[in-house]
């Protein structure tokens, strides 16, 4: 039977002052009207209910997803005591489905993903889930890229594979975050793709992957197993408290043999800063994104204003800036620093301003 695990333990720094360690981005609705874990959780709903979708979360934000997704069953919701990254999180969810189920087949996806097509988006599932079930396969989905980007990383694919209406790739290589020279070159090749972060493989497989090439993390399942029969919240706090942290990219990814991927154009994008928030925004006059219709634009093109209060905003003479409000808070930043947003929740805490964060 197929499960969809939920990735949602992220901080999301760089939507600050939106996102804070108390609400992080998963939880806000930074494009359309629900949370991006409720659209993510809307978008895989059609083809595996929600009483068989797991959420990893950090422990601190467990009551934010039990609001946010009332229907969800409470026992599906697994709280982290410490972050360890993604690959401690993929072992525990595995580990519990094929307790649930040993011939479980688990979607695992990031909770704070936009997709603007996801009908084509679940198909291409589909055909994931078939090629997983298929043998002792790992299944990733690559976004087929549209331009140089230097902020994501890449799969190099390889030879096809024609085991459906939508063709994999076996991969070459996992390469990280490249410069702007190198993500041309990658681009100019015409085999790889981005890296979305999103996997698809059996409960059996992925804990035989663990088992192999990270034997460390493996044993700490083999604790849990036998601790959880007992109590599994106590299982869960010795596993994290004792466990590597590693990604499942580097720790299991990048060396097995039986990697595969399916190439994806399904109007992706990871959000990763308000400069995303505004490509994928509705754009007024002159290209600029708002959310209230008491902002007055003088001579100033491709802005976002993003306001809590109905203040009456105007902007003149600006190119290409952010204005984002809260009720304690207040990001004036040029969108093509929005990265930089981050190092701004960096310097909170030296400022004695940590209550902001």
């Amino acid at each position: 039977m197929q499960y969809a695990v939920i990735m949602a333990g992220g901080v999301g720094t760089r939507f600050w002052p939106n996102s804070r360690k108390s609400k992080p981005k998963q939880f806000l609705n930074l494009v359309g009207d629900r949370s991006m874990i409720q659209e993510t959780v809307d978008r895989i709903t059609p083809i595996i209910p929600i009483d068989r979708i797991l959420v990893i979360t950090n422990d601190s934000y467990v009551d934010l997803v039990q609001e946010q997704l009332p229907d969800m069953p409470v026992s599906n919701i697994i709280g982290e005591p410490v972050a360890k990254n993604t690959a401690p999180c993929v072992a525990i969810a595995a580990a519990i489905l094929q307790k649930r189920d040993p011939e479980a087949t688990m979607v695992v996806l990031p909770a704070d993903h936009y997709i603007s097509q996801p009908e084509k988006f679940r198909d291409i599932l589909l055909s994931g889930i078939e090629l997983a079930e298929s043998g002792s396969n790992l299944v990733t989905i690559g976004i087929t890229p549209h331009r140089p980007e230097t902020g994501y990383g890449y799969i190099q694919m390889g030879k096809k594979t024609e085991h459906s209406k939508h063709p994999a790739h076996t991969v070459k290589t996992f390469a990280e975050k490249p410069d702007l020279k190198t993500a041309i070159s990658f681009i100019e090749s015409g085999d790889f793709l981005w890296n979305s972060g999103m996997f698809i493989w059996t409960a059996k497989t992925i804990l035989d992957q663990f088992f192999t090439h990270l034997p460390a993390v493996y044993r700490e399942v083999e604790a849990f197993e036998v601790q959880s029969d007992r109590d599994f919240d106590s299982a869960v706090l010795a596993f994290y408290h004792s466990v590597t942290s590693i990604s499942i990219d580097y720790g299991i990814m990048e060396k097995a043999k039986t990697v595969h991927v399916l190439p994806g154009e399904f109007g992706w994008s990871d959000v990763g800063s308000w400069m995303a928030v505004y490509e994928l925004g509705d754009k007024v006059e002159d290209g600029n994104v708002v959310n209230n219709d008491k902002t007055i634009f003088q001579d100033s093109q491709n802005c976002l204003v993003k306001m809590n209060s109905d203040k009456v905003v105007a902007l003149v003479g600006l190119q290409g800036v952010a204005v984002v409000e809260t009720d304690d808070s207040l990001l004036i930043c040029k969108l093509n620093k929005a990265q930089d947003v981050k190092s701004v929740v960096d310097q909170l805490d030296g400022k004695k301003l940590s209550q902001y964060r």
